[in-house]
């Protein structure tokens, strides 16, 4: 039987303008979160954490949304990425279901998916498109509603700030590397704790994706820190394929001393398209979508157990945040497994607010 799941995190229904307003549903649903008591902490990068659990950069808009993820346990979460300039969402809608059968390998992402807005899998098993384009509203608006998100962190509770550059009229490849230097200070003046530069987005003069380019990694890494200091620096990096497991560790080692954690993956990108096999999601270059969920947690936990690996061949120190996939206390446990000192789970949260309470159970008991 088809079902049209909503999340409680973000109402996939409505625009992304009426989510930032309306907050998330599951404010509207008056429910109450699970109450938990600190048994222990860990620490990540020099920060007690209660778990080392939450949410990336994506579905948490705004303060609210921050509000509701502390609130239901979800203890290490990312502000969704913000620019130096006001930049529009790609048109409605953003979010459809997509049936993989088991892994999206790349070769699978060669070929079209099919989009729908209804999906007979559970909230354990689907997979969805991202495609919203990383909109922001302006410094003007995400300054102050940072600093708001700030003080709805409780003991053991932590927000990373997610930034990225924005390709600018006249930007050279300089002057778009400065921008996400630009847009981690303006975040570092909200007093967040640390920041993540978005690596998996495209280069300038359509060079393909930042995170796969030596050169601009290295100078967005090195521009960034000078300009933030001691705060700790994040990389978000998308999957990199078997045959560029080369190229990835160069790029690791040229960011390593600029950089103390790296966050992987993104999500895995493949055509969509509608039954009738024309371009499901509207407007110009939305042929292809990010594909988050259930089908891409292979990529994340291969990306984290090559990072580990990577960290200890060289004797290099940075953290590993596992995403991709989770949607499980198990899925966060194979991550930890393999290396990770923090997991986040995106899909797997935005369906199921109890997550991390049911990863805490399990934390707290060993």
């Amino acid at each position: 039987m088809n079902q049209n799941l909503n999340s409680a995190l973000y109402d996939i229904g409505i625009s992304y303008d009426d989510n930032w307003e309306q907050g998330p549903p599951l404010v509207k649903q008056q429910l109450n979160p699970p109450k938990r008591t600190a048994k222990k902490r860990t620490s990540f990068l020099g920060f007690e954490v209660n778990v080392p659990f939450g949410i990336p950069a994506g579905p948490l808009l705004n303060s609210s949304f921050i509000k509701t993820a502390f609130e239901w346990g979800f203890d290490v979460n990312h502000y969704k990425t913000q620019r130096s300039v006001v930049f529009k969402c790609n048109q409605f809608p953003n979010v459809l279901f997509v049936d993989v059968k088991g892994n999206l390998t790349l070769k699978k992402a060669a070929k079209p998916l099919i989009g729908k807005t209804k999906t007979s899998k559970s909230p354990k098993e689907f997979s969805i498109t991202n495609s919203f384009g990383n909109p922001s509203r302006g410094p003007d608006v995400w300054q102050k509603d940072m600093k708001k998100a700030l003080t709805y962190a409780k003991k053991g509770q932590l927000l990373i700030a997610s930034v990225v550059g924005t390709i600018q009229e006249g930007f050279d490849e300089n002057d778009y590397y400065d921008d996400f230097a630009y847009t981690a200070l303006l975040a570092k003046e909200t007093g967040v704790k640390i920041i993540e530069v978005n690596l998996s987005c495209p280069n300038v003069a359509n060079e393909g994706v930042i995170c796969y380019n030596k050169k601009a990694t290295y100078q967005i890494t090195r521009k960034v820190k000078e300009k933030i200091g001691n705060t700790p620096l994040l990389v978000k990096l998308g999957y990199y394929g078997d045959d560029q497991q080369e190229l990835l560790g160069t790029i690791v080692k040229g960011m390593s001393p600029f950089v103390d954690g790296i966050a992987a993956i993104n999500t895995i990108s493949a055509p969509v398209v509608d039954q009738k096999g024309n371009q499901a999601l509207p407007g110009p270059n939305r042929l292809k979508s990010g594909i988050c969920g259930a089908s891409i947690k292979w990529a994340g936990l291969d990306m984290v157990g090559r990072l580990t690996r990577i960290r200890e061949k060289n004797r290099l120190r940075f953290a590993i945040i596992g995403v991709g996939g989770v949607m499980t206390p198990k899925d966060y446990e194979a991550y930890k497994k393999l290396g990770a000192d923090l997991v986040q789970s995106a899909t797997g949260a935005m369906w199921n607010p109890t997550l991390a309470y049911e990863i805490w159970k399990k934390h707290a008991k060993n």
